[in-house]
């Protein structure tokens, strides 16, 4: 793990704010290429793009302040780290959506066809985002016993985010990251024979949500607040995150489904 990437001199440039500033690189230079291709202005859809990130980086950090609050009360101290920390990505997505439905309203974009491409393009960037993620030791998994597992020793990372040292524990980030690359490559295919518009966002929606619920499983760094319901066995046991992918996963199907009957119809 590598929490710094390089310091020149006062300057210090974390490994995280790199790979995630690649991500959104990438997010928006894909989005500007296939609006081009599909007939769409593509300046105004990277202009939405861009404020879209950095509404959702804020919805993100809100949502991790509204939901920690109690910890932040009594370590006001610990409000600085909201900085560093990437939030909840589910808030960041809703505030994200919100926004973007807003932009694409008064700008008379075709909402859809925009969706359809935000779509691979948030799966891309979150993919560099978990491996910056990785190099930081920020969400860290649970203890581990199988060759998958990798043991963290940087304690300029414990400092910073409190990941457990000396312990096997599961690469949840780079299984999360992996899994989002996946995602990228199905919902790129899909969006060259998509069959309506909306198709390929609302398949992000579902594939997203069922791969942060089961990467939810293996997570260690959350504390007992976070539990809906907490057992031994990490398998019998439900995260709020696992509660809003179920939710997500239901919108996701839904939209889905509408938008293909108001297709045939």
């Amino acid at each position: 793990m590598h929490p710094v990437l390089l310091r020149l001199g006062p300057v210090t440039i974390h490994t995280y704010g790199f790979m995630m500033a690649v991500g959104v690189a990438f997010a928006l230079w894909f989005i500007f290429v296939q609006s081009k291709k599909q007939g769409l202005e593509a300046t105004k859809l990277v202009d939405l793009a861009f404020y879209t990130i950095l509404i959702s980086l804020l919805g993100a950090k809100l949502v991790l302040l509204v939901t920690s609050f109690s910890y932040y009360t009594q370590r006001p101290g610990e409000l600085l780290s909201l900085a560093r920390s990437g939030g909840v990505f589910q808030g960041g997505l809703a505030a994200g959506v919100i926004f973007a439905f807003w932009y694409v309203r008064r700008h008379k974009i075709p909402t859809w066809k925009m969706a359809d491409l935000a779509g691979p393009a948030l799966a891309l960037g979150h993919a560099f985002g978990r491996i910056g993620c990785f190099s930081a030791g920020c969400c860290w998994g649970r203890a581990c016993d199988t060759s998958l597992s990798v043991t963290f020793h940087n304690h300029e990372a414990h400092n910073l985010t409190g990941v457990t040292l000396n312990t096997a524990v599961h690469p949840v980030q780079l299984y999360e990251a992996g899994l989002n690359f996946l995602n990228f490559i199905i919902l790129f295919l899909f969006l060259k024979k998509k069959r309506f518009d909306g198709q390929v966002f609302s398949l992000y929606v579902i594939n997203y949500s069922l791969i942060r619920y089961f990467t939810e499983f293996y997570r260690g760094d959350h504390d007992s607040k976070v539990y809906l319901i907490q057992q031994a066995s990490p398998y019998l046991s439900v995260s709020y995150p696992q509660v809003f992918c179920v939710l997500g996963l239901i919108l996701g199907l839904a939209l889905f489904f509408i938008l293909k009957k108001r297709k045939s119809a």
